[in-house]
């Protein structure tokens, strides 16, 4: 529908194949780091803090990279591995403070959403770091048989974490801790280790976005990614994960993460103020969440 009415309004632009290569592009990022925050949500738990990580992680591999000098594929795989070890660091904490600590997930990624994004800015004195070697931007400008390598790499992701969530026993020990801990303990799952590799996955997928990111702007863009974490949980609702945990599949996700990418698409496209894009996914998620209380009492 929302594709139907842009395409109406402006036939030629957003329905050309330049626009359509740039929403894939878009929602490229924005599809792993909606799977990152998929992990997290059907146990029950969020993470608020993607935005932030992703640009901390960002920020860790520009500056390695810097140190390490020069220019070439192993300059960018340093600089990748940065990136995920970065978010991972995150990750391990977001897992320690909610499984061990028994901080709930909204607070505990809620204080890492301002703790990363302010050591960012210390870090790089509050300025964009843009000095990214072009090892690493051409990442985010070639393409292979004419699909961008980030569309490339964001449908890997979704395949292989797809499979893990709906295929194996990590991914059913994932929907049990979501329907219930408790149950979930009385069968023999190690609840709290289990939390650990939730969020640890959601951190690496995150600070892999960061480093895609860096390929995609050239840049470490430390006031572009406020809304996110809005963005991904929007997407990962209107795609069938609850907020209250046990449901939920990355291919809904997948088709979730296109609401919000046409939407600011669209609106680039027809010239509308880009700040309604934020009122209109802010509208989006409060009727999926809405949604899907009614389709749980319903179930119940």
């Amino acid at each position: 529908m929302i594709v139907a009415v842009f395409a109406t309004i402006a036939p030629v632009s957003f329905t050309s194949v330049s626009n359509t290569r740039a929403i894939l592009t878009d929602a490229s990022i924005l599809l792993i780091l909606s799977i990152a925050i998929n992990f997290p949500m059907i146990t029950a738990g969020i993470d608020l803090s993607t935005g932030s990580v992703l640009v901390f992680s960002g920020v860790m591999s520009v500056k390695v990279m810097q140190a390490f000098g020069g220019d070439g594929p192993g300059v960018a795989v340093l600089g990748g591995v940065v990136a995920v070890a970065s978010g991972l660091g995150w990750g391990v904490l977001h897992g320690v403070l909610v499984a061990y600590g028994r901080i709930p997930a909204f607070i505990a990624t809620l204080g890492t959403l301002g703790a990363a994004l302010g050591l960012s800015y210390i870090i790089t004195g509050g300025f964009d770091l843009q000095d990214v070697p072009s090892s690493v931007t051409s990442i985010g400008s070639q393409r292979l048989l004419g699909v961008p390598w980030l569309v490339v790499a964001a449908a890997i992701v979704a395949i292989v974490f797809g499979v893990l969530l709906q295929a194996t026993r990590f991914g059913r020990h994932t929907y049990a801790i979501g329907a219930s801990q408790e149950a979930a303990r009385r069968a023999s799952i190690n609840v709290n280790v289990h939390l650990v590799k939730v969020y640890v996955i959601a951190g690496g997928l995150t600070g892999l976005a960061g480093f895609l990111s860096l390929a995609r702007f050239a840049t470490t863009t430390l006031a572009g990614h406020a809304t996110d974490n809005l963005q991904a949980v929007t997407a990962v609702v209107l795609g069938g994960t609850s907020l209250f945990g046990g449901t939920g599949a990355i291919v809904g996700t997948v088709a979730g993460v296109f609401i919000p990418t046409v939407l600011q698409n669209g609106f680039v496209v027809t010239g509308v103020t880009p700040y309604w894009q934020q009122v209109a996914v802010g509208v989006v998620l409060i009727a999926a969440v809405y949604l899907d209380k009614i389709r749980r009492s319903r179930s119940v």
